[in-house]
């Protein structure tokens, strides 16, 4: 579920040295499956492990996770860099915003979250975001924009070179082709 390397262990491990015996760290996310979900670190006494909280064991330490916070922690990395600018210890949960689903899940589902988790992120950088609205019989993805990338001028490139490529990419054999059902109108909301 998390990985955690072998710098950070080390590095967790000197600092719970220093706090009474038994306490772990917990791994949580607060705003889970959300775009504000944020990722956090932080001590665990033992009187603060629930009896649904998961226990992960690491060298030195365990490592909590609460039940709310597990699927949105998959494939979690915390990491301890040390570079010229000083050290920092990284956490990436590339699933905190939107919780991974399975791979025999429904088409539809599964479109939904690589757009969720990899094409909306780059959207949201110019105020956009785009959702499936359904899948025809014939294998397109209906597709609708918002915010920012209603009316923009880049919408087809976007939808085309960006999108559709990436879409066909993953569900080779299950797509067809990606349709654009947004009626744009310019304003002062569109990014071009």
């Amino acid at each position: 579920m998390i990985t955690i390397s072998e710098q950070a262990q080390a590095h967790f491990a000197k600092l719970l040295e220093k706090q009474p015996a038994g306490t772990n760290i917990r791994v949580f996310v607060v705003n889970p499956g959300t775009a504000q979900a944020e990722c956090g670190v932080s001590y665990c006494p033992a009187d603060a492990v629930e009896d649904t909280d998961i226990r992960l064991n690491f060298t030195g330490f365990d490592a909590i996770v609460d039940e709310e916070s597990k699927p949105f922690l998959l494939d979690a990395e915390i990491d301890f860099v040390t570079d010229q600018m000083g050290s920092q210890l990284t956490l990436k949960a590339p699933n905190a915003k939107v919780r991974k689903v399975s791979d025999n899940a429904p088409l539809m589902e599964r479109v939904q979250y690589v757009i969720d988790s990899e094409i909306n992120p780059q959207l949201a950088n110019h105020g956009g975001r785009v959702s499936v609205m359904e899948i025809t019989d014939s294998g397109v993805a209906v597709l609708q924009f918002g915010g920012g990338c209603n009316g923009c001028s880049q919408v087809d490139l976007t939808l085309k070179e960006g999108i559709e490529k990436e879409l066909l990419n993953r569900f080779s054999g299950e797509l067809a082709g990606v349709k654009d059902i947004t009626e744009h109108q310019r304003g002062e909301h569109s990014y071009y």
